[in-house]
């Protein structure tokens, strides 16, 4: 009867939680922020006060030698501490990243994958590595079973078994270090495990997410085993979790490499857990498993250099086709975040996600007209249909006529011009709930982003990347010097809030950490404009009227932010600025 009891008082808190009642009044608004500081090895910076609400301070910093922003203190602790230690940006963050599997493991982790910009300090050049999952080699575009209105049946994409695509991430982070770190992966990857080992802080933004998906983690107990307390309950906000199962897979990982996840125990230990729950990955699956180095998309924006992800991310291209339309307009007379400015976003954004609807796909098996997309004549035509006093609805063009895609981002800049963003990903909270028993470490379900319908540029089909957002983005001086580097979660809406936060910056001159403090704006192909309220700057409410006049529908997002941006800027004497969102755990930490 007690387990019983337990499990509906676990439930009922979830209702509460999830009925709109503030984190602030829940039983968690007594947190002993002095005892966290005092006993956690991370405990000086602390992102929540004793009420549980998110705080502004720690957000932002200036470094010498290097800065590391991510979504928790932890990791980007422990990259600034590589730094220190006479690592690159690249050895910070591949620690960071590690690091952030560990204690952000609702977002992203082993079992998933991402994308990653990269600059290298002394030559210059830019490369993209694509190690985002793939659909297993047994998939077929009919796999998941549609009623008579062509919809898939229950949850399947996105839950269980078959919701999980070959994953990427241990190949790419050991691909980087590799071929452009300077440490062991010991040394890179100790920090992680010596985390996992001890224990990471129980935030209360991390306590809501486990409270959240307390149903999920009673359908799939292997993963409430990671995250329930001893009485089978979500931890309270200042509680600590330890994972020493996912210590040892690091373990093994910092012996043996890639090898040492993608074949052996931790591969078949992978392959069963995904079986149980209906699962097709196989032991081929993950040895066949490749990272993609690319070339990035590339565009300029009022003379910056801009370097982002191409197909088969979409972030890239159609963040590079947001400016490029924005750059048909006098952007810096206006008023940030006014009627005419968000009118103005609202428009662009709804053409761009209407190609994106339309063009996107994995192009190792779909053509992209790419270039057409990023074309600046091709945003002219564009800009040129955006009407300063009416929302309208628009009709997709021709960019073939102008040839000639739930997360965790990480940004990393050093003192020699090493820039890094890490894009990387489980898909949603807790991906597909199947989490691998023993080895501490939860599957994605990026099968859920592939199209259900066949035929289309992103149905599924066996080897094939599922359509993205993830943007991380490096901007360059028009002289080429190191400027800006930046990236967030957020699902589709990526690209649009990693546009707008770099026109904040050029187009309004703010600083990063205004920037990134500053409200957004997110508009997808309808007339539904959400708009959300900076950390402490509410958008005003006759701005938003006067949109309701001219046919916007005016939806204010509450639910706290559209994605977290993670960014670092190079100022003209050299120092690094970084800043982490304030609506996140995120902090930025320089050295």
């Amino acid at each position: 009867m007690r387990k019983v009891w337990l499990r509906i008082s676990a439930m009922l808190l979830c209702l509460v939680m999830l009925s709109g009642v503030a984190l602030g009044e829940q039983a968690q608004g007594a947190i002993d922020i002095e005892k966290i500081k005092a006993e956690y090895k991370y405990g000086e910076v602390l992102t929540f006060d004793t009420h549980a609400r998110l705080t502004e301070e720690n957000r932002a910093v200036e470094g010498k030698d290097g800065v590391v922003s991510s979504q928790r203190y932890e990791a980007s602790r422990i990259g600034a501490d590589i730094i220190a230690k006479g690592g690159n940006a690249v050895d910070a963050a591949v620690a960071a990243a590690f690091a952030l599997g560990v204690c952000e493991p609702n977002a992203s982790g082993l079992g998933g994958g991402g994308f990653m910009t990269y600059r290298n300090g002394e030559t210059g050049k830019v490369v993209f590595i694509d190690f985002r999952e793939v659909a297993p080699g047994a998939s077929t575009e009919d796999m998941y079973p549609r009623d008579e209105n062509g919809k898939v049946i229950g949850n399947i994409m996105a839950r269980g078994g078959k919701a999980v695509a070959v994953p990427g991430e241990v190949a790419g982070l050991l691909y980087i270090l590799e071929n452009y770190g300077t440490m062991s992966r010991q040394e890179v990857l100790q920090p992680a495990i010596d985390l996992a080992n001890e224990g990471y802080l129980v935030t209360p933004k991390a306590n809501t997410t486990i409270t959240d998906a307390y149903q999920l983690m009673t359908d799939y107990p292997e993963l409430g085993k990671l995250f329930f307390d001893e009485n089978g309950l979500p931890p309270e906000a200042g509680s600590y979790l330890k994972n020493p199962d996912l210590a040892k897979t690091l373990s093994i990982i910092a012996e043996k490499g890639a090898a040492g996840f993608y074949e052996g125990e931790v591969a078949q230990a992978l392959v069963d857990a995904a079986a149980k729950y209906g699962g097709i990955i196989t032991l081929e699956d993950l040895t066949n498993y490749q990272v993609s180095v690319m070339e990035p998309v590339e565009g300029t924006y009022r003379g910056y250099k801009i370097y982002s992800a191409p197909p088969p991310s979409s972030g890239g291209t159609h963040m590079i086709q947001i400016l490029n339309i924005l750059e048909n307009f006098d952007v810096g007379s206006m008023k940030p975040y006014s009627a005419e400015h968000m009118h103005l976003l609202s428009e662009a954004f709804k053409m761009v996600y209407l190609d994106r609807a339309t063009y996107m796909g994995d192009p190792n098996y779909v053509k992209v007209p790419l270039k057409g997309l990023i074309d600046k004549d091709y945003a002219k035509l564009l800009a040129g249909k955006i009407e300063a006093d009416k929302s309208k609805s628009y009709e997709v063009e021709d960019p073939w006529l102008y040839e000639g895609t739930d997360t965790s981002h990480l940004s990393v800049s050093d003192k020699d011009g090493n820039m890094i963003g890490i894009t990387k990903t489980i898909n949603y909270y807790y991906g597909s709930g199947v989490a691998v028993d023993g080895y501490g470490f939860i599957l994605n379900n990026q099968m859920d982003d592939f199209s259900s319908k066949p035929g289309g540029p992103n149905s599924v089909q066996p080897g094939k990347k599922p359509l993205s957002s993830m943007s991380p983005t490096i901007i360059l001086r028009e002289d080429g010097s190191p400027y800006m580097v930046l990236g967030a979660p957020g699902g589709y809406t990526i690209f649009a809030q990693v546009a707008q936060v770099i026109s904040d910056v050029i187009d309004f001159k703010m600083p990063l950490k205004d920037a990134v403090k500053a409200p957004r704006i997110f508009n997808w192909i309808d007339n539904t404009l959400e708009y959300q309220d900076g950390f402490g700057i509410p958008i005003e409410q006759a701005e938003v009227d006067k949109l309701t006049v001219i046919g916007h529908d005016m939806s204010h997002y509450m639910d706290g932010a559209f994605g977290f941006i993670q960014g670092t800027l190079y100022n003209e004497d050299g120092t690094i600025d970084g800043c982490a969102d304030y609506y996140s755990d995120g902090v930025a930490v320089g050295y």
